[in-house]
Order: structure tokens, then C-alpha cells, then sequence
């Protein structure tokens, strides 16, 4: 664990002994300051039990939202995360860009 989040790595463990399926998170790129850094995972399980962050705030809950839909739907998905010039910033928790 670096910190406080959490690598794919420091996952392995909780997920030993999760009964599968269960969706993976990872952030894959970051522009600008941001809370966690490339490399931070999360995991959710159907059960609605999670292991790690990837973010906070409501973006946070957008990866469980979407960790959901790839249980439920079994495709993958990409998501990127970030504010224009017509949305709040602070609602990201700082100024940044990720994906």
C-alpha cells in the first residue's frame, strides 16, 4: 500500500478470498494534481463489498457505480473523469484529469 491508497498488488489478498465474479478498477493515466496516483485500484464485489479507493468524492462513487454495470453487464468499461469550464472543480476534489 503506498499511503493511503491502494495498488492492484495490495488488493490480492481481500480478493483471495472473494467468492468471484468481482470488478477491478485501476486509474491508467492522470493529468494535473489528483488524489491517487496511476496504478491506484479498486475492487467491488456483487455483494456491494469494496477494497481500495481510486479517487473520493463523487468520483469515487461513479467507479462503484460503473464496477457495478460491469458486473451486472460483463463488458468492460473506460471511464474518464475530469470538470469543464461550465462545472465545479471542487466537486472532483482538486483540478485534475483522469482516466
Amino acid at each position: 500500500m503506498r499511503g493511503e491508497w491502494f495498488e492492484m498488488r495490495d488488493l490480492a489478498h481481500d480478493l483471495a478470498g472473494w467468492t468471484p465474479p468481482y470488478a477491478v478498477a485501476s486509474v491508467v493515466a492522470v493529468r494535473g494534481s489528483a488524489p491517487r496516483e496511476v496504478g491506484a485500484a479498486l475492487a467491488v464485489h456483487p455483494s456491494g463489498k469494496v477494497v481500495g479507493s481510486v479517487s473520493g468524492g463523487c468520483v469515487e462513487g461513479a467507479v462503484h457505480e460503473l464496477a457495478m454495470s460491469v458486473l451486472a453487464s460483463g463488458r468492460p468499461q473506460r471511464a474518464r473523469f475530469g470538470y469543464s469550464d461550465s462545472q465545479d472543480a471542487r466537486a472532483l476534489l482538486c483540478e485534475r484529469t483522469s482516466a
